[in-house]
């Protein structure tokens, strides 16, 4: 699995609720195999990927907070 931020299967999202003056935002590259995230003032370091069942339940419970 490639966490090259320059790999061409990589497109990266930020949220529609992230403002255009940036702050805390995370970007968002969904693979077959991956869901990656990353650091959007930093994008350079380190990355997280999950599985996509993983990210999908992740997002369940985040959107009944």
């Amino acid at each position: 699995m490639s966490t090259d931020e320059t790999s061409p299967e990589l497109a990266w999202f930020k949220s529609s609720y992230s403002g255009a003056e940036g702050g805390e935002c995370l970007e968002v590259a969904a693979t077959p195999g991956a869901v990656h995230i990353r650091d959007s003032k930093d994008p350079a370091r380190a990355q997280l990927a999950f599985r996509p069942s993983k990210w999908a339940a992740f997002a369940d419970f985040a959107a009944g907070l």
